[in-house]
């Protein structure tokens, strides 16, 4: 790789693999001529035309095994492209490819890593999922067999009929979180799977849309979503529906913490190349100093809604994932317990 890196450092060749080929094959076919020539001209002696042509011959045969070892080492970038496919599939080893060079071969070694790097992540992914969906499952699980054993041993009807209950409120748990982590499964895969394209995305169409899909949730709570939205579109590398997606869970998670009668304003604005999305309520808060704890799946910062409702502990998680997909970037901030949230997403517009 040593030749590679040196002839990338050339600066006609540095954005070219094609080109590097092209520069030694030229040398190659140029050496017999430039030897034959500087023989000519620098030696006095006069040669037959037979020692002219086995002189040329050597000189040739000579180009060309330099030329080939050249061409051996100039394809090293591929062999060793290849030898990482091979190598994580087989034995799953993570490569460590160079990232730094800007010719065709040099993005294919840094689209390799890339992608390896990425799947490796996911993977992870899913095995503590995994983990943690048979650790929940056993802890709820062993919950209604204690109680049931508590039932038949009772003999008081008054806390039989609370035990009930009590495998009743279990059961449901189990239920909720089984959804939810189901939600979780087919969401990431949307997410891994989403195509990046420019889009331009009408930006009153979208808000008109939450509107629709979150009217009930509004007036459940007497909630006033403002909107101040300041552009009438955007174009990004988005997946429009993902994007949608996003604002809704934010939406939704600032009108499941927030009083009854309260407003929620959702702001969009430009700014330095970046379209800046934001959402403000005057809800319950949180911690400022574990706000990253926010953005973890099944998040330890879930609580119940102003109005019991369920948290799932994924909605943000899934925002955040979102956000780094496109290349956006996702923040939070409180001024504490009590003191409501604002929610900042920003996406580099085209």
């Amino acid at each position: 790789m040593k030749f590679y890196f040196s002839l990338s450092k050339i600066p006609f060749l540095r954005n070219s693999y094609p080109r590097k080929f092209l520069f030694i094959a030229f040398l190659g076919i140029h050496i017999p001529l430039i030897g034959l020539i500087t023989a000519i001209i620098f030696t006095r002696e006069q040669f037959s035309p037979l020692t002219i042509i086995l002189f040329t011959l050597i000189l040739t045969l000579v180009a060309t095994l330099i030329t080939l070892i050249v061409i051996r080492k100039l394809i090293k970038p591929i062999t060793l492209a290849s030898k990482a496919l091979v190598n994580y599939r087989t034995n799953r080893t993570l490569p460590d490819l160079p990232l730094h060079i800007q010719d065709e071969a040099g993005l294919l070694l840094a689209n390799i890593q890339k992608t390896i790097n990425e799947n490796e992540s996911y993977l992870n992914q899913k095995q503590d999922m995994v983990y943690l969906l048979t650790h929940d499952i056993r802890n709820f699980a062993s919950q209604p067999i204690a109680l049931a054993n508590f039932i038949i041993e009772e003999e008081n009807v008054a806390l039989r009929n609370e035990y009930a209950n009590l495998i009743i409120d279990s059961a449901n748990q189990q239920v909720a979180f089984l959804q939810a982590f189901i939600t979780l499964l087919n969401e990431e895969d949307e997410i891994v799977n989403a195509v990046i394209t420019k889009k331009t995305i009408s930006l009153k169409s979208v808000v008109k849309r939450l509107e629709t899909e979150l009217e009930l949730q509004l007036k459940e709570k007497k909630i006033t979503l403002l909107v101040q939205c300041k552009m009438d579109e955007v174009v990004l590398n988005i997946n429009e529906i993902l994007f949608t997606r996003l604002l809704f869970n934010l939406i939704g998670n600032a009108i499941k913490f927030s009083n009854t009668g309260s407003e929620i304003i959702l702001d969009i604005s430009s700014s330095n190349g970046f379209i800046k999305i934001q959402v403000k309520d005057s809800g319950i808060g949180f911690d400022n100093s574990k706000k990253q704890l926010l953005f973890d799946k099944f998040t330890s910062m879930g609580r119940a809604g102003t109005n019991n409702e369920i948290s799932t502990g994924i909605g943000l998680y899934l925002c955040n994932q979102i956000a780094r997909k496109f290349k956006g970037s996702i923040d939070a901030h409180s001024d504490g317990e009590n003191k409501g949230a604002t929610f900042t997403v920003a996406f580099p517009m085209l």
